[in-house]
């Protein structure tokens, strides 16, 4: 997958990220970008590492799994570290 493709996976994992977790939800649509984009990486690690799987092409669906679990991890580990939250 090419640098563009990330920026477009990351942009849409990262915004359902920030949608699930809701109260946790930092940033724009430049922070979603971020944490989808190190999301996906790591989803694609975690997929390689635990499963034997990286992220394939970007139809593949395990790309998107991979990078919306990934988001989802990064984004915990981030509120996690610096305890930014959501205003309500």
């Amino acid at each position: 997958m090419g640098l563009l493709a990330y920026a477009f996976v990351g942009l849409i994992c990262g915004s359902l990220a920030k949608a699930i977790l809701n109260d946790r939800a930092v940033g724009g649509w430049i922070a979603s970008l971020v944490i989808g984009m190190i999301g996906a990486v790591v989803g694609g690690w975690i997929g390689s590492a635990v499963f034997g799987v990286g992220l394939g092409d970007l139809g593949d669906i395990r790309t998107w799994v991979l990078a919306l679990v990934g988001s989802i991890v990064v984004l915990l580990i981030y509120t996690g570290l610096t305890g930014k939250r959501a205003k309500a």
